[in-house]
C-alpha cells in the first residue's frame, strides 16, 4: 500500500524540524510527504529551502486561507496515496507509527481510519494518564476524547484526534473536512464531522494506543490559546462540535443532545447544572463560559439549519 502523511504547519519551523527528523525514522518509510505551507509564512518556507531532505519524499503546497482545514483540504486533493495520513507540525511519530497504522489497513478491509496515542508533553514533563474509554460519542451526545491518555488494545472508536490519524482513500472517497467549522486556526473538533461521516457510512476507526506520536502543543496564533479562556475560541468550539453533532444524530437523540445540552453540559461545554457546579469557584468566569457555550449552541445549530 502507497501511503501519503499531511503535514499542515504555520510559523513552526522548529516544531517542524523534529516532526520531519522523526519521519526520517521511520520503520516504514512513508511515500509520499505533503507539507502544506501558508503563503505569507516566510520563516517556514525558508526552513524548507535549507533543510537536509534526505531520502523524504518531501513536496510542499501552498495554501492561501486561514485554518488549519483549508490547509488539510489541499492535502486531501493532492494525495496519491492508499493510505492518507495527518499528523501536526508540534508532533514527533513514534518510529514504527506508520507501520502499525499499515498493518491495521492489511489486516481488514472494512478498516476506514486508523489512529492512537498522542503523549502530550508541557515542556518536559509528560502528561499521563490511563483511560479505557476514548473517542466515544455517548447516546445523549457526550463526545470523550482521551486520545492522550488512553491504554489498552487496539479497539473500535467513534472519533479519532487530528494529530494522530489516517484513513483509507477509498473510505474518504471525495469527502473533505468540513469548511463550514469556525476558527482562524485549530478549528478544534474538526475531526468530528469528518470521522461521524466514515461511521454513518459503516466503516470501522479504530484507536490503538501503541500508535503514538509525541506531542509538544505548541503555541498557536489565533484566537485559541489552548489553556487561557478566550469567548471567541469557546463559542466556535462549541459551534463546531454541535454542528458534527446534529449532522450525525437522529432527529430523536438531537433532541437528547440539545436538552442536555442546554441543561447539563460539562467542565468546558456548559449547560446550567455545569454552570451552577463550578460558579463558586470559578464566579464570573462561569457565566462567561455559559454564555458563550449557549451562543456556540445557537450558532452551530443556524449552520446546521442552512442546509435546509
Amino acid at each position: 500500500m502507497k501511503i501519503t502523511l499531511v503535514v499542515p504547519t504555520y510559523l513552526r519551523p522548529q516544531d517542524l524540524a523534529r516532526c520531519l527528523a522523526a519521519l526520517k525514522q521511520q520503520t516504514r518509510p512513508v511515500d509520499e510527504l505533503l507539507v502544506i505551507v501558508r503563503d505569507t509564512d516566510r520563516e517556514t518556507w525558508q526552513f524548507i529551502e535549507s533543510f537536509d531532505r534526505g531520502s523524504l519524499p518531501l513536496h510542499t503546497a501552498t495554501v492561501r486561507e486561514v485554518g488549519v482545514i483549508a490547509a488539510m483540504n489541499i492535502g486531501l486533493d493532492k494525495a496519491t496515496g492508499d493510505i492518507v495520513a495527518f499528523t501536526d507540525d508540534d508532533a514527533a511519530p513514534h518510529p514504527d507509527w506508520l507501520e502499525k497504522i499499515e498493518a491495521y489497513y492489511l489486516a481488514d478491509e472494512k478498516v476506514g481510519g486508523v489512529g492512537g496515542r498522542d503523549w502530550v508533553y508541557h515542556g518536559t514533563n509528560l502528561e499521563d494518564g490511563s483511560q479505557q474509554v476514548v473517542g466515544k460519542l455517548q447516546w445523549f451526545g457526550r463526545l470523550i476524547g482521551n486520545h492522550h491518555i488512553g491504554t489498552g488494545q487496539g479497539r473500535e472508536v467513534d472519533v479519532l484526534k487530528g494529530v494522530n490519524m489516517s484513513f483509507r482513500r477509498q473510505a474518504i472517497a471525495n469527502l473533505h473536512f468540513d469548511r463550514r467549522m469556525k476558527g482562524t486556526g485549530a478549528q478544534v473538533h474538526f475531526e468530528v464531522v469528518f470521522s461521524l461521516k466514515l461511521r454513518q457510512k459503516g466503516w470501522k476507526l479504530i484507536y490503538d494506543p501503541q500508535i503514538a506520536v509525541d506531542h509538544f502543543p505548541a503555541q498557536r496564533f489565533d484566537e485559541d490559546q489552548r489553556n487561557a479562556f478566550n469567548e471567541q475560541a469557546s463559542i466556535n468550539a462549541i459551534h463546531n462540535e454541535t454542528l458534527a453533532l446534529l449532522e450525525y444524530l437522529s432527529p430523536l437523540r438531537r433532541l437528547v443532545f440539545l436538552t442536555w445540552a442546554i441543561a447539563i453540559g460539562t467542565r468546558e461545554s456548559r449547560g446550567l447544572l455545569q454552570w451552577l457546579r463550578f460558579l463558586p469557584k470559578d464566579g464570573g468566569l462561569s457565566n462567561r463560559k455559559l454564555i458563550a457555550c449557549y451562543i456556540g449552541r445557537w450558532k452551530g445549530w443556524q449552520t446546521w439549519q442552512q442546509k435546509f
